[in-house]
């Protein structure tokens, strides 16, 4: 190099003090004193190199006859950078990128502090919104993905009956019995079981009216003789639900594994538990404490209801919403039980000398329980003026903890519902009637794509935690 460019940058130009920037095309002369009020951006840093190697760091070209420095940067954002050095503080347009014009500046070495106040709100703000947009269309993704998967899983179960004996017929079975609204066989078939469900609880309910109850001559209660009628129809109409659903299932060991399987099960063991109970207090006395389990096991016939999942797409929902919020429904048990500690103690340190319903802090903590899910019973509630103002604060305490979760609790259901809404409107699109030959409802190269899609989303995913690996890669391309 010649004898100027062995001494640094800010020696020689202090001579003629001013140098050349080309930035993609748009050239510029810098004053030197303007850029040393910056001396950490990339820039200033520029002023102290004093090899050619060094200034190539900072740069992608450098012309030591000129004394240009050339970059490799988009032009229509470099005035931005102007700007800076001149005034000292950065100007967002609102027609620019956010994440573009925040990579630019950090190339630059420019951090976001010195964006002005008049921009600052509207910058980060516009920052934090593709945050909730990238939520969505991540939910979305993940709900065609998910829908995808279970599709070909429905598939692969309806592709087993051609292997079997009156493999068509029990297709066909086998989709009317568990795909409620698959054709009209299969929607006849749901609203009879939603009928017999309701039946079923309207009669347990009505049957503990002292209006529809008997007393026979030993004092004892029975059951209505036509109340019993309806659970002995119900009873086998369940049964026979679960039976034809397990004769026709293309897969009995997998069977009991599918939750609303299960849910019918459960849905006549009690009966039947009572059955057996019944008759072995009747053949031995000596354990008549046995009709204690049976009364109990009566009372889980409420359960029944839950055999409306089958047929309500917000049911199924909730109960994959509750199965995959677990975090979420732990964060809020966690800040009651916190709230919770704290009030109770606060209530039994300010009452417990004048209120006989505070006096014990197990006592408290009830109050605090009904007060902080803001149901309120009023059984016992403070009577001093602090107390009264420990209990405004519990409640708002409360309002806020409930509220916190919810959102995400939400999100996730709308989630769960758009997904179990596809897979319906995919299986009934299906058609059967003459052999499993294809998969028409399945679009293979979308699930690749989407797969593939998935995979980028990651990958972009990291590149936006390491920003400056990223302006990197931009600088050397």
């Amino acid at each position: 190099m010649t004898g100027q460019s062995l001494r640094t940058l800010s020696e020689a130009n202090f001579e003629d003090n001013e140098i050349s920037i080309n930035v993609g095309g748009f050239k510029k002369k810098m004053r030197s004193n303007t850029l040393l009020r910056f001396p950490e951006t990339r820039l200033g840093k520029l002023l102290s190199c004093n090899s050619k190697e060094s200034i190539l760091e900072l740069c992608d070209d450098y012309d030591d006859t000129k004394n240009e420095f050339y970059f490799d940067r988009n032009p229509e954002l470099f005035p931005y950078v102007l700007h800076f050095y001149n005034t000292g503080k950065l100007h967002v347009m609102g027609e620019l990128c956010v994440f573009s014009f925040s990579q630019e500046i950090e190339y630059w070495g420019i951090n976001e502090f010195f964006i002005d106040s008049c921009c600052s709100y509207s910058y980060h703000g516009r920052k934090m919104e593709p945050d909730q947009e990238k939520w969505e269309e991540q939910s979305d993704q993940e709900s065609t993905t998910s829908s995808f998967d279970e599709i070909l899983a429905f598939y692969n179960d309806a592709s087993k009956f051609d292997k079997q004996p009156f493999g068509n017929i029990r297709r066909q079975l086998w989709l009317a019995l568990d795909n409620p609204g698959y054709s009209v066989l299969s929607r006849i078939f749901s609203v009879l079981s939603i009928v017999v469900v309701l039946g079923s609880i309207v009669t347990m309910c009505l049957n503990s009216l002292p209006d529809f109850q008997i007393v026979d001559s030993n004092g004892n209660t029975e059951e209505d003789p036509r109340f019993e009628i309806v659970e002995h129809f119900g009873i086998a109409w369940f049964t026979f639900e679960l039976v034809a659903r397990f004769a026709v299932a293309p897969d009995f060991l997998k069977f009991f594994k599918h939750a609303l399987n299960l849910i019918d099960l459960m849905s006549i063991l009690p009966f039947y538990i009572t059955l057996i109970v019944n008759l072995v207090v009747e053949s031995t006395p000596t354990l008549a404490n046995l009709g204690r389990v049976a009364q109990v096991l009566r009372l889980m016939r409420i359960f029944r209801i839950l055999k409306l999942a089958r047929h309500s797409t917000g049911l199924r929902s909730l109960g994959a919403t509750l199965k995959y919020s677990y975090r979420e429904v732990g964060l809020l048990l966690l800040y009651l039980s916190v709230g919770i500690s704290i009030f109770s103690v606060v209530a039994y340190t300010i009452e417990k000398e004048d209120n006989e319903g505070l006096a014990t802090i197990p006592a408290c903590w009830w109050w605090a329980t009904v007060s902080m899910t803001t149901v309120g019973y009023g059984d016992v509630v403070p009577g001093s003026t602090a107390g009264k103002l420990t209990a405004s604060a519990c409640i708002l305490a409360g309002i806020l903890v409930v509220v916190l979760p919810i959102t995400l609790i939400f999100n996730k259901f709308s989630h769960f519902y758009r997904r179990q809404k596809q897979l319906e409107s995919a299986m009934r699109s299906c058609d059967f009637g003459d052999g499993m030959k294809e998969v028409p409802s399945v679009n293979l190269r979308d699930y690749y794509a989407y797969k593939v899609k998935s995979l980028m989303a990651s990958l972009t995913n990291m590149s936006r935690s390491t920003p400056s690996e990223l302006s990197l890669n931009d600088s050397l391309h």
